[in-house]
């Protein structure tokens, strides 16, 4: 994944097409769609996040061990993700679904597979972007 160069379309709007998958699937009540939907959204947001320096300093609070004192004193700019490499997040998280309901299907869970290929199409129409 690169880190975001100029000129490169930014992670907005494969997160917007997820935005709105989410709503409509909240709106029709599809557990199996929001769930995935969610975690996909999630999945981007971890892959965003960095590791602000000097993080492995302990912190100063006498309360909370490794914490950091002062307003905004541990807020870090994230990284800013193309569009490519959100896409291929969202990729992987197909990928990993249709790989466990492979898994539960030879080991006789056949719902299970069901709800993973479920939200896997789920996941490749948002990407599509027909929400």
């Amino acid at each position: 994944m690169n880190s975001g160069t100029p000129g490169s379309r930014s992670a907005a709007d494969v997160q917007a097409r997820l935005r709105r998958a989410l709503r409509a699937a909240l709106q029709a009540r599809d557990p199996a769609a929001v769930s995935a939907l969610r975690s996909a959204q999630a999945a981007i947001g971890n892959a965003e996040a960095i590791t602000p320096p000097g993080s492995a300093a302990p912190g100063g609070n006498q309360h909370f061990a490794g914490s950091v004192e002062g307003l905004g004193a541990a807020e870090a700019p994230r990284r800013v993700l193309s569009e490519a490499d959100a896409e291929e997040i969202i990729g992987a998280e197909i990928s990993e679904r249709h790989e466990a309901a492979d898994l539960y299907e030879r080991a006789g869970h056949a719902d299970r597979a069901a709800r993973l290929r479920r939200e896997a199409e789920v996941l490749r129409s948002a990407l599509a972007g027909a929400g």
